[in-house]
């Protein structure tokens, strides 16, 4: 139970608080925690010809945090007063250049509870129309259509190292298609 906070830092992207919290056995503490607005993930579904194996777009995205590029799907920190939908409809446009005709709510996962806040909430967008993207002057990405095998493939090699997308595809995949 938390007994009290206090900011120590106001950023772009996160806040950093000191709580004062009561553990379960009944001792209090002290923990460092990262305040974040949450954000939306979503995975593009380009083609369903197989159904069993759709065609999905990930995006090869240059991380500082990684020193260099991985894969990912396309995701986005939530607008205040944004809805999660709205905001993975709005993340697929701005990256991609996709609009979605339709979107499935996957999860929703905490990303690191050890010391954020942050939760991300998982879609699937179905029906894609190609258009215009608008990435962000910090956002240096490559599109990349591979079929959901494949990228099951990149999962178990390690090769995606993205905790969003790992779960998202494997998420997607036990689901099944959904045309």
């Amino acid at each position: 139970m938390k007994l009290g906070s206090r900011r120590i830092h106001s950023g772009r992207v996160l806040n950093l608080d000191i709580d004062s919290v009561r553990f379960p056995d009944g001792s209090v503490g002290e923990v460092e925690m990262i305040r974040h607005s949450g954000a939306s993930a979503v995975v593009p579904v380009l083609s369903v010809d197989t159904a069993a194996d759709p065609e999905i777009l990930l995006i090869r995205q240059f991380r500082h945090a990684a020193d260099g590029p991985i894969w990912e799907i396309p995701a986005g920190r939530l607008d205040p007063g944004e809805s999660p939908e709205t905001c993975a409809v709005r993340e697929l446009a701005e990256e991609t250049g996709m609009r979605a005709g339709r979107i499935e709510r996957l999860t929703t996962m905490f990303t690191t509870p050890g010391f954020t806040d942050e939760r991300i909430h998982i879609f699937a967008a179905h029906d894609l129309e190609p258009g215009p993207h608008r990435r962000e002057a910090d956002e240096f990405l490559e599109i990349h259509a591979l079929r959901l095998s494949r990228c099951l493939e990149l999962v178990r090699s390690g090769e995606i190292s993205d905790g969003k997308t790992a779960l998202a595809l494997l998420f997607f995949s036990q689901l099944g298609p959904q045309v």
